[in-house]
């Protein structure tokens, strides 16, 4: 698997580079002279919202991080006066949020997704509020040993001689950011990449010192990334499949209404699905619905799969006739049945855990070869799987889309009816099995 994938790149640059470029350009001096109102608008605005929609959106962790940036942000106005800090209780508050910050949002990005609920929201909020305390404790004006508590340096302090945040402060954050950005590559989920803008936004607003309408817009910002986060990932769950990571139904639904003749349809089934599922458990069948997936997600000839549900998925090829796609399907079906993966224990048959609670398996790639036959031995260590293909494209008598996925789903019988792990062209006046037999047996 490649680190930087599209994905993977996709997730940490959109949409946070897009609204922090906004940012940049809207905090230019001359713009935001005659905009000072509209800043502060948009300020109490953007978390007002944001944390409606955390709550709508049963997303714990963003409701977290919005409640922390908004207290770092007033807990630096409160002790600074309103004013850039440059010494005292100001200058200390600055300090001790800028280090606390990029910690807690590092953190709170870590944690499991617990919804909106008391058990998971309290120990935040709890955890939140003794560091308020610690900041206010800190910053009495009596204190003279908080600040010093950030003053060391650990390169030459003319280097960072432009921001008010101390170096153990940028350390932090290079920390917070190096988390962050690993959780992008690794999950490739809109939240991690939405953290990561979050907590460059909130970098820029303490560096100018926290205080004004510069560092007020930054951390509205910030909190218009993490918003916008919630958003995409509602947008991934209702469009993605999670198991496998490919266009679920409904992305399939919509690209159809997209398509334009030339084009072919193919619908492809998992051999003995429901045996591997019988014999080794859910956990292997989810291993090898990633199996095919990953397959699938590398077809060529510019194909788009989907997964449509269980263990069938559907390929949209866009401006290719039936006998150009079948090539492809052809390589794909050859690659499928090349592929095999290892079981992880001897018995792996659990008990039914319910319609779509599935897991990612992990996929390994060995070098024996199965045919479209289960194992005769359960405990074989070695797995492989075939898959069937219809095929279909529009024509005179059939020239809409639910036809031509009809005439595929019918080839596809006809595949699984002479012997599977072929690909099968539909035939316009094939009629469709009565009986559905052979995909339940699938």
């Amino acid at each position: 698997m490649r680190v930087w994938s599209k994905s993977a790149l996709k997730s940490l640059l959109l949409p946070g580079i897009v609204l922090w470029a906004v940012a940049v350009i809207g905090t230019r001096p001359d713009w935001l002279t005659a905009s000072v109102s509209v800043v502060d608008l948009y300020y109490y605005a953007v978390f007002g919202v944001g944390l409606l929609l955390a709550w709508r959106f049963h997303s714990g962790r963003v409701f977290s991080a919005l409640i922390l940036l908004w207290l770092a942000n007033l807990s630096v106005e409160f002790f600074a006066d309103g004013r850039i800090p440059t010494a005292g209780p100001g200058l200390t508050a600055l300090e001790v949020v800028s280090f606390l910050l990029p910690l807690n949002i590092a953190l709170i990005a870590v944690a499991r997704e617990r919804g909106f609920t008391a058990p998971a929201i309290a120990p935040r909020i709890l955890i939140l509020f003794v560091e308020s305390v610690f900041v206010a404790v800190l910053c009495r004006p009596q204190s003279v040993s908080g600040s010093a508590l950030f003053h060391g340096a650990l390169l030459n302090r003319a280097w960072f001689a432009w921001t008010k945040i101390p170096q153990i402060s940028w350390l932090a954050f290079a920390v917070a950011l190096g988390v962050l950005i690993a959780r992008v590559v690794t999950y490739r989920k809109p939240a991690e990449g939405g953290f990561a803008w979050a907590l460059l936004s909130s970098f820029v607003a303490l560096s100018v010192g926290g205080v004004g309408h510069i560092a007020r817009a930054y951390f509205a910002t910030a909190a218009v990334i993490l918003v916008v986060s919630i958003i995409e990932t509602s947008y991934s769950m209702a469009y993605h499949d999670e198991l496998t990571g490919l266009p679920a139904r409904r992305a399939f639904n919509e690209a159809t209404l997209a398509l334009e003749s030339p084009y072919a349809v193919a619908v492809v089934d998992i051999d003995h699905f429901k045996k591997f599922n019988d014999t080794y458990g859910h956990d292997i069948g989810d291993d090898v619905l990633c199996l095919v997936a990953g397959r699938l997600a590398g077809v060529t000839g510019g194909g788009q799969p989907f997964r449509v549900g269980g263990e069938e998925f559907s390929i949209l090829f866009s401006g290719k006739s039936v006998e150009e796609a079948k090539e492809h399907l052809e390589l794909l079906r050859a690659t499928v049945e090349k592929s095999t993966f290892r079981l992880r224990g001897s018995d792996r048959r659990l008990s039914s855990r319910g319609k779509d609670r599935r897991k990612p398996g992990t996929q390994k790639k060995k070098s024996s070869r199965n045919r479209s036959q289960l194992p005769a031995n359960p405990d074989s260590r070695d797995l492989s799987v075939t898959v069937s293909i219809g095929v279909a494209g529009p024509d005179p008598k059939h020239p809409h889309v639910d036809a031509v996925i009809k005439l595929a789903d019918q080839a596809l019988y006809r595949a699984k009816e002479t012997g599977r792990n072929r690909v099968e062209v539909a035939a316009p006046d094939a009629t469709r099995p009565k009986k559905k037999a052979a995909r339940t047996s699938a």
